[in-house]
Parts: C-alpha cells; structure tokens; sequence
C-alpha cells in the first residue's frame, strides 16, 4: 500500500489517511453501537422476565399460584412439573404443550438464554426465554417465562440497515470534506512551490512571499529565502570571479600574441612561434567565451534589448561569412520571417551553431527558417556523426564534451552551447538537438517569439 500511496500528490495521501481513519473509526462506532444497543435491550428483556420467573416462583414455593399465572405485557409463562407436563399457564400460554424442551429447559434452568419460534405458543417472531426452578426437593417445577422479541428484532434491523445505508455517503461526504480542507492548507505549500519554480527561471533577484502565519509554513519560506540568498551570494561571487578573470587575463594574452605574431613575420623562433600562436589564440577565445558567458548571466545585467529582426536576411550574412569555410553553408528557401530578439546576441548564436557545424559537417551546414504560429523557427543543419540522444542535453553544460569528441586544439572552447543557451534563453527562445531529418547528421533547432 506505501508504494501506492508514493505515486499520489501529498493532498491525495493525506486525504486517503484521514478518509481510511475516519472510515474505519465510523465503521467501529457504528458496530459497537449496534452490539451495545444490542445487548442493552436485551438486557432489559431478560431482567423482566427472570423478574416475573422469580414472583412465580416465590408464589409456588408459597403454594399460592394463582390460575392463571400473573405476567407483565406480552409476556408468556409456564409453571412445568418435574414430569414434564404443564400445571398452571399464563392467559396467552398453551396449558398442554411446555414451551421449551427438554434439552432447551435443561439449558435455560441452568442460566442460558434460550431463543424458540414464536409458533410454540401461537405468536409470531422469536420467543426469548428464560428458565427458574421452584419448589423443593420433591415437588420440583420449573418456570418459563417467554418474552416476544420481534418487535425489537425488527428495530435492530432498522438501525443495522440504516446503518449500512448511511455508511457510504457519510464517508463520501467526509472524504468531499477533507478534500476541500486539506486542500485549503496546503495552498500556502503550493504558493511557495509556484513561488520557487518562478524564481528559479527568472533573471530576477526574487524572493518567496513569507506567510503572515506563525506556523511551519512560514518557517519553511523564511529558510528557502536564506538558502536563495545564499545561492544568489554565491553565483554573484562565481559570476564575478569568472568574469574578473577573463577580464584580466585579456591584456597580457593580446600582448602575448602581438609578440608571436611580431616574431612570426620576422621569421624569429622558427616554428614555435608559429605553434605558440595557435594555443594563444585559442586560449584568447576560451576567455572572451568566459567573458560572454558570465556577463549574459548576470543577475545585474539588463534585460536584452529585443527589436524585430529579418531573420532569413541575417542568415544570408551569416552564410556569406562562411564562404570560404571546410564545408558550404547555404540557407534554404523559404519566406521572410521577422522575429523580436536582439540581432547582435542572434549573430553570435549563429556563429556558434555554423562553427560547430562546419567543424563536424561531412559535406555541408544549411541553414532553414518557418513560421510556426507566433514561434519563428531556424534550423542549423549537417551532415556529420551526430549525437547520441541521450547525449544532446549534457554538450550544453560548460566544457562538455563527448567520450568521442575530438581533442580540444581541433575542437573549440566547449561554451559554445552553453553561450547559446543563454543567450537564447534572454529572448525568450529556446534550442534542442534534433535528428538530420534529410538523413545522417545533426538539426539544432532554434525557436524565437515572432
């Protein structure tokens, strides 16, 4: 049953306990009423009747019996010799025929309640009788005193129907109620969860709304603002660090290669210069990635200044850039679609996407655009290896690369999805890494409010 219980929302659990309990407390009450009700009215039965038994019987050790017997409402009485015939009779009682029989009288004489048609003595129901000895030792009798239970029987029916009629519906309304009710409590838990799922897409520097209840509701929002404030402290530090570093590390790598690029044209220090060139250019790029990177996630950073934008336009320019690349990169026809992003953050998500087409294409990188409702979508498409689906969600963490990926002097920086991403992400667009549709290869789609 926990391993049901674990798949419902904690409303539902809560509800299914509460309803369970109370279902079961309902149910318990209902049968201890109906056995003390039971027992109660049955109590009062006997003791009338063993109350006449006893007169009687005080009036036969007295030789004083009257005929016929005195008894009290319905109740029917019998005064049996130790033969076994009947002596004296109330009004209502057969004077020929005992009530009980033998076995039945042994029984009842020896205290048990004993329960016999109604027919015995011409009635209808269940007659409840109870047995007395009287007289002495050699004029031994019996009274027996019977007691018409059907109307009470018929009453404990009613109440055992009603119920188990009443049951359902009293449960159906208490689980109604505690759905509403425990709903009604945990709207403050459901406010902090919205509240933290906001938070954690937004640029802002938000915090939950703390409950005006001195309750463990409120504790819990003040203890979630803290551990926000803290994350907050914390990604400004790394933010900063990151971008302080790639910001002094700018000068002395454009003096590092300004000096290379000097002594490679006077032909100084042979092929090192040559080498050394290549690390330093790539190491300046890995910092102006870091650079990007840091300032675009920038909790103070302003919001991107979006315009409309002709999409297909710049992705003829960014095509022409490309010109005299490894492999060709075309953009495929189709209509003008205009989009609200900012063009500069675009141009470099482009460029991004082409480089890392070009570097893994087999033949070539084309370029699609659509529109889809108020969605402007552009592919970047080639034909190279691919990657494993379960894979196109990691490369776009920072320096992810794949177990097949080819060494970083080949590759480039490893931010470059990441850089995309969060780019995207300040326009509101978002990327995902298709199947080439065409065939072999990779379809990075990209997805912009019109």
């Amino acid at each position: 049953m926990r391993g049901h219980l674990q798949g419902l929302s904690l409303r539902a659990r809560l509800m299914a306990i509460g309803v369970t309990g109370v279902a079961l407390a309902l149910a318990l009450g209902s049968v201890a009423l109906y056995a003390v009700l039971t027992v109660t009215v049955n109590g009062a039965v006997d003791d009338g009747a063993l109350a006449s038994a006893r007169a009687v019987a005080t009036m036969v050790d007295n030789n004083t019996v009257p005929d016929p017997l005195p008894v009290s409402g319905s109740q029917v009485a019998q005064v049996i010799d130790g033969s076994g015939a009947v002596v004296r009779a109330s009004v209502s009682a057969d004077r020929l025929t005992p009530l009980l029989r033998s076995a039945e009288l042994s029984k009842a004489l020896a205290g048990e309640r004993i329960s016999v048609p109604g027919a015995r003595a011409g009635l209808t129901g269940t007659l409840r009788v109870i047995g007395v000895p009287a007289g002495t030792a050699s004029t031994r009798s019996s009274i027996i005193v019977a007691v018409p239970v059907s109307e009470i029987e018929q009453s404990q029916s009613v109440l055992r129907n009603t119920l188990l009629v009443a049951y359902p519906p009293l449960v159906l309304i208490m689980a109604l109620i505690a759905w509403r009710v425990i709903g009604w409590t945990l709207r403050p838990v459901e406010v902090l969860r919205s509240g933290a799922a906001r938070i954690s897409g937004s640029d802002q520097d938000e915090r939950l709304v703390v409950p005006e209840s001195t309750d463990e509701i409120q504790a819990l929002a003040v203890t979630l603002n803290d551990m926000l404030d803290r994350l907050a402290a914390a990604r400004r530090r790394q933010r900063a660090f990151v971008a302080d570093s790639a910001h002094e590390l700018r000068s002395p790598l454009a003096s590092m290669r300004t000096q290379l690029e000097v002594a490679q044209r006077l032909g100084e220090g042979g092929e090192l210069a040559t080498d050394l060139l290549a690390d330093v250019t790539r190491l300046s790029a890995l910092v102006e990635d870091l650079l990007l990177l840091a300032r675009a996630g920038s909790d103070v950073r302003p919001p991107s200044k979006r315009e409309s934008v002709d999409v297909r336009a710049l992705l003829v320019a960014t095509a022409k850039r490309y010109a005299d690349a490894r492999v060709p990169v075309s953009v495929a026809e189709g209509p003008a679609v205009h989009a609200s992003v900012n063009a500069e953050e675009l141009t470099r998500v482009l460029s991004n996407l082409v480089d890392n087409g070009v570097r893994h294409a087999s033949a070539s990188v084309v370029l699609t655009l659509r529109a889809e409702g108020a969605r402007a979508v552009l592919t970047v498409v080639d034909d190279g290896p691919g990657i494993p689906a379960g894979e196109r969600e990691r490369v776009f963490e920072r320096f992810a690369r794949l177990d097949d990926a080819r060494d970083r002097d080949a590759g480039g920086t490893g931010l470059g999805l990441a850089i995309v991403r969060e780019l995207l992400r300040r326009s509101d667009g978002s990327i995902s890494l298709d199947d080439n549709p065409q065939g072999p290869g990779l379809a990075a789609v990209i997805s912009l409010p019109r």
